[in-house]
């Protein structure tokens, strides 16, 4: 621990000198986070893919000049009964393609949503070894509040042939039958989704029916940032204080999910990367998937209200 003890304050003194940028980071990632000052002296390399994940409809009212935009429906294979689940190792090859992206490029991808959507494709591309990504601290509202310039301008790109390095990791990545055996194990299972979706009741679109994994420990996702402002992640002594509920050491093994593994994604790009858990994994089908199953065994607390 001593090497993150002294990055974090040679963080802090290189921070306390750059007096027009107030950052309220006090903690050190392995660099998957940019501020959208870096951004804007990095994006102008020709090996910098800007990555716009929200919907097209929002994409083209205006975004980051020069980004690409994609949507969860990009990275989703939908040849499961229910939706979002992770594209496959050569369907993300075929879209990168498609938009212009080299396997040497670096992607630094941006949503506005808190970073939920952003750290849904960190997520994806850790699990197939491509660790070329940053994801924009505070999203496009603070690359706006930084004097950046945006456009409505479509980009289109030439197409290349994108191919990932290395057989995938799966690293982060935690099947149905692996959650079933935390059942019967010492296996942390943390529900990442709001309270009235973990007690049932509220069911999300996709959702067969309402309730929760059993065993599962709720910390709503949006504890991590500050979520009715800025959408930029807490301070690292908040981090610990909001996930000291889960009561584990940090080599314990975590499960996380939500409705379809986007919020849980963020919450384990939190744990992992931040707060230095060990084992944490993301349960990709989350509930969407795991409510479709009649065998499964699930709990809730009160009377199921459809949300449309």
């Amino acid at each position: 621990m001593t090497w993150k003890i002294s990055s974090v304050l040679l963080f802090l003194l290189i921070a306390s000198c750059k007096k027009d940028i107030p950052t309220e980071l006090d903690f050190v990632t392995e660099n998957y986070l940019i501020e959208a000052d870096e951004l804007k002296t990095l994006m102008v390399q020709p090996n910098i893919k800007l990555l716009d994940f929200r919907k097209e409809e929002i994409y083209k009212k205006g975004h980051i000049k020069g980004a690409l935009n994609i949507w969860r429906s990009d990275i989703e294979d939908s040849s499961y009964p229910y939706s979002g689940m992770m594209a496959s190792k050569s369907q993300l090859e075929a879209l990168f393609g498609k938009l212009g992206i080299k396997t040497e490029d670096t992607l630094i991808v941006y949503d506005d949503a808190g970073l939920s959507n952003a750290a849904r494709l960190w997520w994806l591309l850790q699990n197939y070894d491509f660790k070329n990504v940053k994801m924009l601290h505070g999203g496009i509202s603070s690359f706006i509040l930084d004097g950046g310039q945006i456009s409505n301008e479509v980009v289109k790109s030439k197409e290349t042939v994108f191919k990932f390095n290395e057989a995938p990791k799966m690293r982060y990545y935690v099947t149905k039958e692996e959650v079933q055996e935390s059942l019967i194990n010492n296996t942390v299972l943390l529900d990442t989704r709001t309270e009235d979706e973990f007690s049932g009741k509220i069911k999300k679109n996709g959702a067969a029916q309402g309730g929760r994994i059993p065993k599962s420990i709720h910390i709503d996702w949006a504890e991590a940032i500050n979520y009715n402002g800025d959408m930029r992640i807490k301070p690292l002594e908040e981090l610990e204080l909001i996930y000291s509920k889960l009561n584990v050491k940090k080599n314990d093994p975590i499960i996380v999910y939500c409705h379809s593994g986007v919020r849980s994604a963020f919450t384990t790009f939190v744990l992992a990367q931040l707060l230095d858990y060990k084992n944490v994994k993301n349960y990709d089908g989350s509930w969407t998937e795991w409510s479709y199953y009649n065998d499964l065994p699930f709990e809730n607390d009160s009377i199921i209200l459809i949300k449309n």
